[in-house]
This record gives structure tokens, sequence and C-alpha cells, in this order.
């Protein structure tokens, strides 16, 4: 039965068929000369590419980077709120912002950096949000041991863009962030 069913199905041998076999006769298959494409894990990176990596790291910072001082430091009442107003600032627009009235745009957390690399992400996090015009963003400093949360505030204090901060309401990291208010020119400022 099975003889029969191939039987139909076996192409009859035409002219075309023919010429092909009789002038593909000598053709011999290519052997596979394709080599598989490398892969690289995270430890396997070159020493050039850690170099060009850091290269561009430290270009974008140095780009937005603004010289924070550590040898300024501002008396804050520890019962109370983190909170500043620069001066000649409304300080009704700085209750607005403890009220969670301001959305933050941006986000920052500096869990796990050190202090020189807190220090570069939070100039690079102001330059991106004027660049952007960005009137509001929140920097999540942690708690741990006080180092980055007794920093932080005192860094900002520093900073021309800076109206005013405040620690942020429970839905944006309550006491391990602040919420910080900045300074957009009139005519780009969000309704």
């Amino acid at each position: 039965m099975k003889d029969k069913i191939l039987k139909q199905f076996d192409p009859l041998p035409t002219p075309d068929t023919e010429l092909f076999i009789q002038e593909f006769r000598d053709i011999v298959p290519i052997k596979q000369d394709k080599i598989p494409p490398q892969r690289f894990c995270s430890k396997n990176i070159s020493q050039g590419k850690r170099k060009n990596v850091a290269n561009n790291k430290q270009i974008k910072q140095v780009a937005a980077s603004f010289i924070f001082s550590d040898g300024f430091e501002a008396y804050f009442n520890p019962d109370e709120k983190i909170k500043y107003v620069k001066p000649g600032t409304e300080a009704q627009t700085i209750k607005r912002l403890a009220r969670g009235d301001y959305a933050p745009e941006f986000l920052l957390d500096l869990h796990g950096l050190k202090q020189e690399d807190a220090k570069l992400e939070i100039a690079a996090l102001l330059h991106a949000a004027h660049k952007k015009h960005v009137n509001c963003v929140s920097i999540m400093h942690g708690i741990g041991k006080h180092i980055l949360k007794k920093s932080v505030p005192n860094w900002l204090m520093q900073h021309p863009n800076v109206l005013g901060f405040h620690q942020a309401p429970t839905e944006w990291g309550g006491k391990s962030a602040l919420l910080v208010l900045l300074d957009v020119p009139t005519y780009f400022k969000k309704d």
C-alpha cells in the first residue's frame, strides 16, 4: 500500500530537472565558515571599554557639575521636619511643597552611594532638571547612618536654582527623602 502512495508522488524526470542535475553535478557543498558571535559577560569587559565607560561618565558629570562645599553646615532643628526657603521665595510655596501639591518629575535614589558620588549625582540631577524645565524633584537619601541625610540639605542650600526643599510626604519617601523646588524661568513654567 505504501509503495503505491510513494510511487504516486515521485516526480517524473523532466528535461528541465535532468538538465539542472547535469549542470550542477560537479558542485560541492560549502563548509560552514561562520563564527558564532562572542558573548561578553560583565566580568569580561575589555580594558578599553572600561576606560571609555569611565571617560563618558566623567564627561557627563563634569558637564553637569556644581561644586558643593563640605565646609558649609546649616543648622536644622532635629525635632522638626527638614525644610529650607531661599531668601526672596514665598514661604507659601514651600508649604504647598510639604502638602504634596507639587509632584516630583525626577526621582533620584542615593542609597548605597558614597558622599562624593552622591554629590555628583545631585549636581547632574539639578542640571538635567534645569535643562528639561522641571520645577520639582525628589531626592531619596535614606536614613542609615545619617551621613547623606545631613549632607544633602547642606548641598542643596548652596545651589542657585534651589528655591527650597521640605521633607517629603510619605508617598514620596517620608523621612528618607526631600522634595526640592527649583527655579524655572517663568516662560517655561508648567500649569
